[in-house]
């Protein structure tokens, strides 16, 4: 099987190397790549994932079987739609899908149809508008986030009127935000894999998305520091979660003829009445991803053949038994005023490549290969990945190589999986 995966990111990276593993791999292709598939694939640096025609003419060239679409600007650009109606399997949420995760009026309202539980929500267009609403309900705790598609969970939630304005201004010149009524929980990610019969569920995953080395109280969101896979849950919880919202949401998307073979992300709080929606993606979320993909026995290719086939509910989830922590490097700065064009300090060959299986991963993000080596493009520069027995082990294990990725002003959270061994509120 011949594989072109689209994007550049550390969950680009992470999907990629999960499909070098294949026994059913022939030849694999990355565009446009990063500095860590070039050990296990074909780079197309000079490939735009998000150009319709450039990604055609690359299927072509290599005799491509099937495109994996795991970010958003290929989704943005029609990707999806223009590939299949020129014969190339791609797995990915075609247009008409779009608006679960663009549009979160219309996500919620499709919730709210099929009575899947989420926040109580209003929609605001104007400043004016929202700042009367907010004066009407001072000392209630809301949470504000852009309408239209964004990295998950970038968002506020505070009682300080002063602050929600604050935020919710620069989004305001963007288009309309949503504010939704803040509900206290546990936050956890689920993604699955869709075909026009069923789906295959992964395992569920906790983010940490705050610039702060805490979760406790207001700060600033990011497009995720770090992440814990599985995700400690009680059985009963893990249930309900796939009765009240997973599934019901499938048989919504049949009913209203917008399923599609591809990928559904949903950010969950799980709350003292129960798990309850925030958002739909359909993509992965990064870092749930990197922290995913090295406890996953499942072969990629085989979940390709049976979403072709839709037999995908055929297939038993398969994974190591180990729990993983993922740690992500970021640029100083971010992430509002983020520094770029930083060099990483040389890497080893045997850590850039994830040669050894030595239970730590490194998956790169916001970096490119220059002449005289790696520099930052970005926020998130890489991540790190800790696999062992248990969270805590896998915490030291990351922590004890964070140092593989070292430059100017890098720096990360120091508090990734240590709630769920230390004596804390998880």
């Amino acid at each position: 099987m011949k594989v072109l995966v689209l994007g550049s990111g550390a969950k680009d990276h992470a999907i990629a190397w999960w499909f070098s593993r294949s026994k059913l791999i022939e030849a694999l292709y990355v565009a446009p790549s990063n500095p860590g598939t070039t050990a296990f694939a074909v780079n197309l640096p000079d490939v735009d994932p998000s150009d319709k025609d450039q990604v055609l003419a690359a299927c072509r060239a290599n005799g491509i079987d099937f495109v994996f679409i795991g970010t958003e600007g290929p989704l943005q650009t029609g990707v999806v739609d223009y590939l299949n109606k020129n014969g190339i399997e791609t797995f990915g949420a075609p247009g008409y899908a779009l608006k679960l995760d663009s549009d979160k009026s219309f996500s919620k309202d499709f919730a709210r149809r099929h009575n899947i539980p989420i926040p109580d929500y209003r929609i605001f267009t104007t400043e004016k508008e929202l700042s009367a609403f907010l004066k009407e309900n001072q000392g209630k705790t809301f949470t504000i986030k852009p309408n239209d598609l964004s990295p998950s969970r970038v968002m506020i939630s505070s009682s300080d009127t002063k602050a929600l304005l604050g935020y919710a201004k620069g989004l305001l010149k963007k288009g309309p935000v949503v504010v939704e009524d803040h509900i206290e929980g546990r936050q956890a990610t689920i993604s699955i894999l869709m075909d026009n019969e069923g789906y295959f569920i992964l395992p569920i995953c906790y983010e940490y998305t705050k610039r702060e080395h805490t979760d406790v109280g207001n700060g600033v969101p990011t497009g995720g520091m770090g992440a814990v896979c599985p995700l400690p849950l009680e059985s009963d919880i893990q249930e309900t979660i796939y009765k009240t919202i997973v599934h019901p949401t499938f048989k919504a998307l049949k009913q209203e003829k917008l399923y599609y073979r591809g990928i559904l992300t949903f950010s969950l709080l799980i709350s003292q009445n129960g798990p309850v929606l925030v958002d739909y993606h359909v993509r992965l979320n990064d870092p749930a991803t990197q922290a995913m993909v090295p406890i996953m026995k499942n072969d990629l290719c085989v979940l390709m053949q049976a979403m072709q086939n839709n037999t995908l509910k055929s297939i038993q989830l398969e994974t190591t038994g180990n729990s993983s922590v993922a740690v992500v490097i970021a640029s100083e700065g971010y992430p509002e005023n983020t520094v770029t064009g930083e060099r990483l300090s040389d890497i080893r060959p045997r850590n850039k490549f994830n040669a050894l299986d030595s239970g730590t991963y490194l998956f790169f993000g916001a970096v490119e290969s220059r002449k005289d080596g790696i520099y930052t493009t970005g926020g998130r520069a890489a991540t790190v990945v800790g696999v062992a027995d248990n969270i805590m082990s896998a915490n030291s294990k990351a922590y004890s190589s964070i140092d593989i990725v070292n430059f100017d002003g890098s720096w990360y959270r120091t508090d990734i999986g240590v709630k769920f061994f230390e004596n804390s509120t998880v």
